[in-house]
């Protein structure tokens, strides 16, 4: 069973959502039906969706992975929780007028290291099973 990535997947799943309506509701605003109409602040909630849609699934991807081989529950939850911390906090970075560099740097970091640590503890994890 994956439960700790359905629980890490089902909160990221509702940011997605967040986001999403965040860009449907400038959309609206704006009345823009495709692009950003060069309105700054759908372009930014463009942006921050994409960018959540891009480094996501790969995250969410390796977290399974982790948990689907064995791994304890709680070296699937940290680098999750890190995920989900770093998503927000670029997020709230890219979406606070103006853009907050130091937020969104720091969110980037966040999900670049989450990502490195999950590769190297899958590759570990991995290696680790093989060898026994």
């Amino acid at each position: 069973m994956l439960l700790i990535t359905s629980i890490i997947a089902a909160i990221l799943a509702l940011i997605f959502i967040k986001l999403s309506l965040a860009v449907i509701g400038l959309r609206r605003k704006n009345k823009v039906g495709l692009g950003s109409g060069g309105h700054e602040d759908l372009e930014r909630a463009i942006r921050t969706q994409g960018n959540f849609a891009e480094y996501v699934p790969i995250g969410i991807i390796l977290i399974a992975c982790l948990e689907l081989n064995g791994a304890p529950w709680w070296l699937v939850a940290v680098p999750g929780i890190a995920l989900i911390i770093g998503r927000l906090i670029h997020a709230k970075g890219m979406n606070t007028p103006p853009p907050d560099f130091s937020k969104r740097v720091l969110g980037m970091k966040f999900t670049f290291f989450t990502l490195i640590a999950l590769a190297v503890l899958n590759l570990g994890w991995s290696l680790f099973y093989l060898a026994n």
